[in-house]
């Protein structure tokens, strides 16, 4: 069973409504005994990509990529900048931003109006097979949705696995977690 984590462990915004959980941190010192949610800095953003290549990148887009693609009358995200490479580099992960991502399990008993995806099957998976209190029902072979806990599945944020195509289907759910 998993036991409740005193603190969440991540970067962006610890009281942030829009949580996305994966399964690893960038490989850099810095990081590597983080046990908090630390907001990054301006640039911290492009310093990571720098440091630990494409694969990082890839997420930091995607991430930026489906707060653009969300309903704009329920979240106000593209609101704040004229496009998503603006968001991420200006106001994604950062204090106040109303964004995470998460390196340790949702905390599903803090929910209120929070969304929280799981990036990756094999991740969400593995954090059922730890006691994740979470009853997902699967759409398909990649998205699954607990709407009761505001908890969605999808694929990595990674252009391949979480195409264009696919993060307006995941926008599409997450606006339907309010319905």
């Amino acid at each position: 069973m998993i036991a409740p984590t005193p603190n969440r462990i991540g970067f962006g915004d610890a009281g942030a409504q829009f949580n996305v959980y994966i399964a690893n941190r960038p490989p850099m010192t810095e990081y590597a005994s983080l046990q908090t949610v630390q907001p990054l800095d301006g640039g911290e953003i492009e310093a990571i990509n720098r440091a630990c290549g494409n694969g990082w990148r890839k997420v930091f887009n995607v991430y930026a990529k489906l707060l653009f693609a969300l309903d704009k009358t329920q979240f106000g995200f593209s609101q704040q900048a004229t496009s998503w490479q603006q968001f991420r580099d200006r106001y994604l992960l950062q204090r106040h931003s109303n964004t995470a991502l998460r390196f340790n399990a949702p905390q599903l008993d803090d929910i209120e109006s929070n969304v929280h995806i799981i990036a990756g099957r094999t991740h969400a998976k593995t954090l059922l097979e730890a006691g994740l209190p979470a009853q997902l029902h699967w759409l398909n072979n990649e998205f699954a949705v607990d709407k009761y806990n505001q908890l969605l599945v999808c694929p990595y944020f990674d252009y391949r696995q979480l195409n264009n195509e696919k993060l307006v289907f995941l926008a599409r759910l997450i606006k339907a977690l309010d319905e």
